[in-house]
């Protein structure tokens, strides 16, 4: 694939069609697994795993990345194909964020007049959050693991991400603004939800790195293990035990935890009856209480895939 400049990077790429001026339109069927440039999937006892795949490169996020990611996670909820995602990376480090290569060409597509250009930054910019904002979009909880450096761009998508858990070595920075711009893809939108905004504040004025130790203290990771091997044989485990769990109960636990988030208490109360009014149905209840007193596991159905009725 041709090198891509950072304002190219979406309008070029073929394999994602305009759906409007504000979304793009995936097509989901055109993803193979075997394919993808940037990640490897696999997908066991539903279970989900995405793993950053170049670690040759610091697994630095390359345009085919801000591509594959969105769709792949897409995909998987389009076909309700697993329970639960989790994402880790290969190699020494987690990600040294966006490419470096596609940060040097961005000064050649300047150029223009200054209003159609800002209006194409502002398309691309939504675009680029679109990649992580599909994290948090989809029905299915999604664990990130990580290793050495979350740097720049990975700082955002694990922001993005249900749980967090890391290594002893992991630090972590919002590198962008050592570097000269403002991080413009979710981490200062979605961080202050999930550690002290002071410290947020002082994380993004500054660039610094926070170890896994400060890390785990103001709550950004949920555990810190040894090494890799242990950590993602500890997530593995807690992403067992959420597949094993009702598939409607869980994406129900996710969509009120996100509205709540965004909302007041009244009206995340108020949601939650309306929700629960439709969504409380016997089948799982039963199936639970049944699979109790018998002793074995509950068998719960999947649930309904997202295509779309309107397609044939």
């Amino acid at each position: 694939m041709k090198n891509l400049t950072l304002l190219h990077l979406l309008i070029e790429f073929k394999a994602l069609p305009f759906k409007n001026n504000n979304q793009l339109e995936f097509n989901m069927s055109a993803v193979d697994f075997s394919k993808l440039i940037s990640l490897s999937v696999s997908i066991e006892d539903k279970v989900a795993h995405i793993q950053l795949c170049r670690p040759e490169k610091l697994n630095s996020m390359i345009p085919d990345f801000w591509a594959e990611l969105p769709a792949v996670v897409r995909q998987i909820d389009l076909n309700s194909a697993a329970r639960v995602i989790v994402i880790s990376a290969q190699g020494k480090h987690f990600s040294a964020g966006m490419d470096l290569a596609v940060f040097s060409k961005m000064g050649e597509d300047f150029g223009g007049e200054p209003a159609r250009v800002a209006e194409r930054m502002r398309r691309m910019v939504l675009e680029l959050q679109d990649s992580f904002n599909a994290l948090e979009n989809c029905r299915l909880p999604v664990l990130v693991a990580v290793q050495g450096g979350a740097i720049g761009g990975a700082m955002n998508m694990i922001a993005a991400c249900d749980s967090r858990y890391c290594t002893e070595d992991a630090f972590f920075t919002i590198k962008e603004t050592e570097i000269g711009m403002t991080a413009d893809v979710g981490v200062l939108q979605r961080l202050p939800y999930l550690m002290p905004e002071g410290l947020v504040r002082e994380l993004a004025y500054t660039g610094r790195k926070m170890d896994s130790t400060e890390a785990k203290a103001c709550g950004l990771v949920n555990q810190v293990f040894a090494d890799q091997e242990t950590m993602l044989k500890d997530v593995m485990d807690i992403a067992a035990k959420i597949a094993a769990n009702s598939p409607l109960a869980v994406t129900g636990c996710k969509e009120m935890l996100n509205y709540s988030r965004d909302h007041s208490v009244a009206d995340s109360l108020h949601y939650m009856a309306t929700w629960q009014s439709g969504m409380i149905q016997m089948a799982d209840i039963k199936e639970s209480m049944e699979a109790g007193q018998q002793k074995r596991l509950p068998e719960y159905d999947e649930l309904h895939t997202k295509k779309s009725l309107m397609n044939p």
